[in-house]
């Protein structure tokens, strides 16, 4: 019988011929795992797949990005849809669909482009067209001249893909080439999909290759062939050449109205219902440059325009030197002011008016007044005024529009786009007036001071209008307001009353004014037949205030509400600061 020894010794040796075999298979299957992991994390990619522009045969882009719509043609066929060029060049364009027109305003020029139709209206006047609008899969394509032309826009078009390349006025692109490797000429840079070298990879770059770099992620750059393919190249293999600017166009003349205002704008409105004035009775108004008398008004929703102008008013006001910026006015009739802002015939019928009667009248401007106007309206007011700029400035007028302070009144004050208004008028008037209206159920000032600032501000500041477009419209009147107690309740009525009514009332009731720090103004009660009357009085301290505003945030002048309003005194106090450097 074997020993307890002898089997103990042969279990040990054979335990220790087992040992590096064990060894020997955790190595190999420690080397396939780092093989793998290996292969997983640091190999490279070496599958191609071929971009495929999402199915799209002229793909446009840009500044990297693939845009939803494709583009029609080819050369100088090429067009693009309308929704791309309102989205990425002119958010103004607009498409009326009863006429099947495209409408296009810049600074100097208003274009009407007809579906299917070669010729094209510029400022009224007929251009031809090398290719015209187009419908296709429900979409409307604009042909490329005209928008080179107006906008200035650069388009280019790969030979190999189709794909569309859009650049603007200005723009600029960063290039880079590939980097070279003297030792390997023959080496390629892969392109990948993604910037991952675990990406498939879309194009093989020759040393030397230019791209466009769109973004730098980091290790990659987002980059561009001059075929369109996007994707992602290593950092480390690419270097900075060069950075190419698209041309402007050659700078546009700044308009300059044939009589221009010389300093602050000292302007007043001359309200005139029937017949004008008598000219010969108007006092002198010492500072005062424009007159802007009521003499134009919408009479229906076809675009005619109601005449009432006067010869002899227009030869006063150039003999004693004031230009005459006459006013139009939409009546404050909102439904007649949908239907006449509904298309672009009826629109261009009103300009046509207005520029004969400026031309027949000797007119320096059109001062606009549109009130009352339903919110629906607010762009096809703005394109109104984007439409009439044009025609008024080739004549030599300055445009001006009157807009209200802000509120969330939709018919007296949101319909207003006051920055779109501004971008395309000479000036805005800011009717800083009626804070208190005439039936309002409270008394109050007409305008108090922190009102009227915060108006200003608020145009100023929220809808960033230029404050050398905007001129401070002030109240030449103020309200007496009557409150009367009936069944346990205050009843409150009103009156407008001239500058120099509550003058009368301080002497007839031997009234001491008080100073009222929250509106700025002078301010008096008094009792009459058991009623109680307040005034908040427009005099010198309020005029002056209001002129103080005009100073501390350099706006482009005053406008008056109205003439003959006033008292003889106020063209003095307005003057004497105006004209203060």
């Amino acid at each position: 019988m074997e020993s307890m020894m002898e089997a103990a010794g042969r279990s040990g040796r054979t335990k220790r011929r087992k040992w590096p075999w064990l060894m020997l298979t955790l190595a190999v299957i420690c080397g396939a795992l780092l093989g793998a992991y290996y292969y997983i994390v640091y190999m490279p990619n070496t599958k191609h797949v071929q971009p495929d522009f999402s199915g799209k045969k002229k793909p446009v882009f840009y500044q990297g990005g693939m845009l939803e719509d494709q583009a029609l043609g080819q050369k100088e066929s090429l067009k693009l849809s309308f929704d791309t060029v309102k989205e990425r060049i002119d958010p103004s364009l607009i498409y009326e669909q009863s006429s099947e027109s495209t409408i296009i305003t810049t600074q100097d020029k208003v274009v009407r482009l007809r579906t299917s139709e070669l010729t094209g209206m510029l400022n009224e006047k007929p251009f031809n067209l090398k290719f015209p609008l187009e419908k296709s899969d429900n979409r409307l394509y604009l042909p490329i001249d005209p928008l080179k032309e107006l906008y200035g826009v650069e388009l280019r078009e790969s030979e190999e893909t189709g794909a569309v390349f859009l650049f603007k006025e200005g723009e600029t692109v960063e290039w880079y080439k590939t980097v070279s490797f003297p030792d390997k000429p023959d080496k390629m840079i892969p392109m990948r999909s993604d910037p991952t070298i675990k990406a498939p990879i879309y194009a093989d770059l020759k040393q030397g290759d230019s791209v466009m770099v769109w973004k730098d992620t980091g290790e990659w750059l987002r980059v561009q062939l001059p075929n369109g393919y996007l994707g992602y190249v290593l950092k480390s293999q690419l270097m900075q050449d060069h950075q190419e600017t698209i041309p402007k166009q050659g700078p546009r003349p700044p308009f300059v109205p044939k009589q221009p205002v010389t300093g602050k704008i000292n302007m007043t409105w001359e309200q005139i219902v029937t017949k004008g004035p008598d000219t010969s009775k108007i006092p002198a108004m010492p500072g005062l440059d424009i007159v802007s008398p009521t003499w134009f008004q919408l009479e229906d929703g076809e675009g005619t325009i109601k005449n009432i102008a006067d010869p002899a008013y227009v030869k006063w006001a150039h003999t004693n030197g004031y230009q005459v910026w006459a006013l139009f006015s939409n009546g404050f009739e909102p439904k007649r002011t949908t239907e006449a802002l509904s298309t672009y015939d009826k629109r261009m019928k009103m300009i046509k008016q207005l520029l004969s009667f400026a031309q027949m009248y000797s007119l320096q401007g059109i001062n606009i007044d549109f009130e009352n106007v339903s919110v629906k309206d607010k762009q096809n007011l703005v394109q109104f005024v984007r439409e009439m700029t044009p025609f008024l400035h080739e004549q030599g007028l300055i445009v001006s529009m009157d807009v209200t302070p802000k509120s969330s009144s939709e018919s007296w004050s949101m319909f207003y786009d006051r920055k779109a208004l501004s971008d395309a008028l000479d000036y805005l008037m800011l009717m800083a007036y009626d804070e208190y209206w005439a039936s309002s159920p409270k008394a109050g000032s007409v305008a108090s001071l922190p009102w009227v600032e915060k108006s200003v501000v608020d145009l100023l500041k929220e809808d960033k209008i230029p404050p050398n477009k905007l001129v401070l419209g002030i109240p030449f009147y103020t309200r007496v307001w009557t409150e009367e107690q009936k069944d346990g309740k205050t009843q409150v009525s009103s009156r407008a009353v001239f500058m120099d009514m509550p003058q009368r009332v301080i002497k007839e009731q031997k009234l001491t004014p008080v100073f009222s720090p929250e509106t700025g103004q002078n301010y008096v009660e008094y009792k009459e037949d058991g009623k109680l009357n307040k005034i908040w009085i427009e005099d010198e301290t309020s005029v002056k205030a209001r002129m103080a505003l005009v100073r501390k945030y350099n706006l482009a002048g005053v406008a008056s509400w109205r003439r003959g309003y006033e008292s003889p005194e106020a063209w003095n106090w307005i003057r004497s600061l105006l004209e203060t450097p």
